[in-house]
C-alpha cells in the first residue's frame, strides 16, 4: 500500500514492506556482523528502501553511535583561491571513500571567526578536523583542536605537535630551475616574493641547489625580491634587464609576478621566450593558459594534498 502524500517513510515502513522485523532492518541499515541475516533477507530490506524512498535519520544515529560523519574542513582563505577546487576535490574524494562529508568553514582571516567556526564545529561532533591556511606557513592553532584528531594543510606548527600536510619548496624550486638548465639556460634569474615564508625560503634553496648540481655560479645579482603582485614581478624585471650581463630566462615567485615580467619585456621588445624564457610558479589557469606565449609554470600537488588528509 503506497505511503499518504507527504508522509516521510518510517524503518516500520521499510520493515513491513519487507517482511521483516525493524531490529532487522537496523542491523541490515548499519551492517552490523555476526547477526545470521541471509542475503535474500538483507536484499529485500534494501529493495524496500529504495521502493519508498527511506533515509536513515542520521543524527540519531551518530547520537547512538558517537560518530557524526562528518569531517570539519575549517581554513583562513582557501576557499576564496584559485586552487581550493583542487584540494576540496581531493579531501571529499578520500572522505566519500569512507562515507564521511566536509563541513566547511572559511573564517576570511578571521581570528573571531576562527574561534567561533571552530567551536561550531566540535559541538556539531565533527569526527575530525583539517585545518588549512592560503600559504605554507607556521601557525599557532588553538587548544581546542585538541579535543578530536586533527591535520594541518599548507601549514604546520614549530614544535610539530600536528600532523601536517605541506608542499616540498625546495623540490619544487630545484625543479623548475632544472627546467630553465635543460633548455640552455646559464643565466637564470630568481624573481623572488619579499617577506621570508617556507616558500621563499625553500624555493631560493631549491634555485640554489640547481644552479651547483649543474656547476653554475651563484650570481647574487640574478636575485631578486619584491611584491608578490604584477606590479613587484615588473619592477624586478626592469632592474634585471638594466644589468650588463642581463639574464636569459628568468624563473618568477608566482605566476602574478610572471605576468609583471611578460609586460616588463614586452616594453623593453624582447620576445618570449626567444630573447628571454620565463617560468611563474601555482598554475593559476585564469593567469597561465591566458597569456601570449602562454606561460610555462609550476604546479603544487593541491589534489594531492588534499588526498593526502
Amino acid at each position: 500500500m503506497p505511503l499518504p502524500k507527504n508522509k516521510r517513510p518510517s524503518m516500520k515502513d521499510v520493515a513491513k514492506l519487507a517482511g521483516v522485523s525493524q531490529t532487522t532492518v537496523s542491523f541490515v541499515i548499519n551492517d552490523i556482523p555476526d547477526k545470521g541475516i541471509p542475503d535474500e533477507t538483507k536484499n529485500r530490506v534494501w529493495v524496500a528502501i529504495k521502493e519508498l524512498g527511506y533515509r536513515p535519520n542520521l543524527l540519531a544515529q551518530s547520537l547512538r553511535m558517537q560518530r557524526s560523519g562528518i569531517i570539519g574542513f575549517i581554513t583562513d582563505e582557501i576557499a576564496i583561491t584559485p586552487h581550493a577546487g583542487r584540494i576540496f576535490e581531493g579531501a571529499q574524494d578520500v572522505a566519500w571513500e569512507h562515507g564521511k562529508i566536509l563541513l566547511l568553514v572559511n573564517t576570511k582571516n578571521n581570528p573571531e571567526l576562527k574561534e567561533a567556526g571552530i567551536d561550531m564545529l566540535l559541538a556539531r561532533q565533527v569526527e575530525g578536523i583539517i585545518y588549512g591556511t592560503m600559504f605554507h606557513r607556521p601557525v599557532n592553532p588553538p587548544d581546542s583542536l585538541r579535543e578530536v584528531p586533527t591535520v594541518l594543510l599548507d601549514c604546520y606548527t614549530e614544535d610539530r605537535s600536528y600532523p601536517s600536510v605541506v608542499p616540498d619548496e625546495k623540490s619544487g624550486g630545484r625543479e623548475a630551475t632544472e627546467i630553465l638548465i635543460h633548455k640552455g639556460h646559464r643565466r637564470i634569474a630568481f624573481i623572488n616574493y619579499t617577506e621570508a615564508v617556507p616558500a621563499t625560503v625553500g624555493r631560493l634553496k631549491g634555485y640554489r641547489d640547481a644552479l651547483e648540481a649543474h656547476d653554475i655560479p651563484y650570481d647574487e645579482h640574478l636575485v631578486i625580491a619584491n611584491d608578490s603582485t604584477q606590479e613587484g614581478g615588473y619592477r624586478c624585471t626592469q632592474s634585471l634587464m638594466q644589468l650588463s650581463d642581463p639574464p636569459s630566462a628568468i624563473f618568477c615567485f608566482n605566476d602574478r609576478m610572471a605576468m609583471g615580467a611578460y609586460d616588463a619585456l614586452r616594453k623593453l621588445n624582447k620576445r618570449i621566450p626567444t630573447d628571454v624564457a620565463v617560468l611563474g610558479f601555482d598554475n593559476q589557469e585564469l593567469i597561465a593558459a591566458h597569456m601570449y606565449p602562454p606561460l610555462s609554470t609550476m604546479e603544487l600537488p593541491h589534489l594531492e594534498m588534499g588526498v593526502g588528509l
